[in-house]
């Protein structure tokens, strides 16, 4: 379908449509700016931590890692 995405991980693939795309863009845009942002609405050490089940992390790789997927959900990766 024109305008849709897939995502998959193992094999399993998960199609979703253009607008839908978008809003999970915005949404890990906005993740990455909460990411960054200093001061108390910052998500903290332990908010990551739980976003990333618990394992290892370096903020900006995360940060570095969200922009990227939400260009790549716009097309502009």
């Amino acid at each position: 379908m024109p305008g849709s995405v897939t995502i998959s991980h193992h094999g399993t693939a998960v199609p979703i449509d253009a607008a839908d795309a978008q809003r999970l863009a915005s949404g890990l845009d906005e993740l990455a700016y909460l990411l960054e942002i200093p001061g108390p609405n910052r998500l903290s050490d332990a908010q990551l931590g739980v976003l990333c089940d618990g394992k290892p992390y370096q903020r900006d790789a995360v940060v570095r890692w969200t922009r990227k997927l939400a260009a790549e959900l716009r097309g502009g990766a």
